[in-house]
């Protein structure tokens, strides 16, 4: 399948006192690791966020403007940095805060092909949708985005308003596989730690 990633992190992490989420250690990878790994065989992958050492040379690095404007502000400007590449027809979101993504990655990519529909988003085993970890098709996606910009509904803008006009379909995923890290109990309960130094 032909598609291309966007990795958002670029939030402020603040109840986890500003530790950057893309730099928390699971299973001896960062969480923008795993989520490079779950991105693996995209065209094109862009990483919206503050700058990261250590990124491979094939990664496209962008910033949400203004920085911390949110993750709709953010998949804008993963999607303005693809522009320039050579989209493919469909764009993977991922944030780079939940550590087995790459299961859902999976489910997602298997479900793609058949939905005809203009996405697929992940939906939890208790039914939550979770639309950061999703293939959408790449101009339906941008033209959500220029809506919303003239609506000046990108900065700090709800992601599932940013999808109201698409036809997404739920796809659900492995149990845990989108579980995120938002506090420090979160990274407890998921094991996820912060890089010895």
């Amino acid at each position: 399948m032909d598609f291309d990633a966007i990795i958002l992190a670029g939030g402020r992490s603040s109840r986890l006192g500003g530790s950057p989420k893309s730099a928390l250690m699971f299973d001896g990878a960062t969480l923008l690791e795993r989520s490079l790994a779950a991105a693996a065989g995209a065209r094109h992958t862009v990483v919206v966020g503050p700058a990261v050492a250590g990124l491979p040379p094939w990664v496209l690095t962008s910033r949400e403007d203004p920085p911390f404007a949110g993750p709709a502000a953010a998949i804008a400007a993963g999607l303005a940095a693809l522009r320039g590449a050579g989209p493919a027809d469909k764009v993977l979101v991922l944030a780079c805060d939940m550590p087995g993504v790459g299961a859902a990655v999976r489910a997602l990519r298997e479900a793609l092909p058949g939905s005809g529909a203009d996405g697929v988003l992940a939906a939890s085993a208790d039914g939550r949708l979770q639309p950061l970890v999703g293939f959408y098709g790449t101009a339906v996606l941008e033209r959500a985005v220029q809506e919303a910009a003239a609506r000046n509904a990108l900065v700090h803008g709800s992601v599932f308003a940013l999808l109201a006009s698409l036809d997404v379909q739920a796809v659900a995923v492995p149990a845990g596989s989108t579980d995120d890290v938002d506090t420090w109990d979160d990274a407890a309960a998921l094991g996820v730690a912060v890089r010895e130094q």
